[in-house]
């Protein structure tokens, strides 16, 4: 039992990481918290943040954001193209 009740806290660690990670850079980068999860799980942020979550959660959340903003600036993404992707398809469904 203690060993699922340690399991479960980690994990709902990482879950609240991932959380702050999205709200941080939803307001670093002045967008919605809901575009920033669909950025984030298009490009696999979130589970790269659980993954390293024994690093990042030692780290300020500013680092976290970093680590995600990293990321995305390896795989060339550009957010303005994203969200403009984004706002068509929201338009395009009514």
């Amino acid at each position: 039992m203690e060993r699922y009740i340690e399991k479960y806290s980690t994990e709902r660690a990482k879950n609240l990481l991932v959380v702050v990670a999205v709200e941080e850079y939803a307001r670093r980068h002045g967008i919605s918290a809901h575009e920033t999860i669909l950025l984030f799980l298009k490009y696999d942020i979130t589970n790269l943040i659980r993954q390293c979550y024994e690093t990042l959660h030692t780290q300020d959340i500013y680092e976290c954001v970093n680590f995600a903003e990293d990321i995305l600036k390896r795989k060339s993404v550009s957010k303005s193209c994203f969200f403009a992707k984004f706002k068509k398809q929201k338009n395009d469904n009514p």
